[in-house]
């Protein structure tokens, strides 16, 4: 196969983000992460808290782990009319939208990102958003509890009861998300064309395998 869309789903200290932005740059296709939720959002008029509120998105924890860096998080703005709305407002004022529309759009924006190719998907379950397709290669990058639990207790100084704590309380995030917008009571390497084990390739080599599927 000759993919123009590459989806990266990961768990929590795989590597899986460096993995994704890794491909993009050798392939020269595009990083798709959180443009999904600010496409959301813009499209809603709506502030990306909302949208990132109906995602059920990561916690700070989460991320931090993941990237290995604190990004700023988006300022809330004051209500007022031509001002975005942000999750706050929304509760305070009555939901104005389902969340389950907000879902939708979060599908239908993964969706419309991968019908113009070239383009690297990370997270938001992209894989199980386009299914099988000959253009997209569907792709999961994971390893072992303990060679988790061993990455994030040394990154961090945490001990590895806390290390392993954060990354189960990750797990299980991952598994309610892919519960709530497909209805997958139980993820299976067959959602997927490729897994890489971390445990056993170094992220480097990963992504040489990823870009020999893509090539075809």
């Amino acid at each position: 196969m000759k993919a123009r869309v590459i989806c990266i789903s990961r768990s929590l200290a795989a590597g899986g983000q460096n993995v994704a932005r890794a491909v993009s740059q050798r392939l020269g296709f595009r990083y798709v992460d959180e443009d999904i939720v600010k496409q959301a959002a813009e499209r809603e008029k709506v502030d990306v808290s909302v949208i990132e509120d109906a995602e059920r998105r990561q916690s700070f924890l989460d991320r931090l782990l993941e990237s290995f860096a604190v990004a700023p998080a988006p300022e809330m703005m004051a209500f007022s009319p031509g001002l975005p709305l942000t999750a706050a407002d929304i509760e305070a004022g009555g939901t104005l939208r389902t969340t389950e529309h907000y879902r939708q759009l979060i599908r239908q924006v993964v969706q419309e990102t991968a019908a113009q190719g070239d383009v690297v998907i990370f997270a938001h379950a992209a894989a199980m958003a386009l299914g099988r397709d000959a253009n997209v290669l569907r792709v999961l990058v994971t390893a072992s509890l303990e060679t988790r639990v061993e990455r994030v207790a040394a990154a961090y100084a945490l001990s590895p009861r806390e290390a392993e704590k954060a990354i189960k309380e990750s797990d299980k995030a991952r598994r309610d998300y892919l519960k709530d917008f497909y209805g997958i009571g139980e993820e299976l390497p067959t959602h997927y064309d490729l897994v890489i084990n971390t445990d056993v390739l170094s992220p480097q080599r990963g992504v040489d395998v990823i870009l020999a599927a893509a090539r075809g």
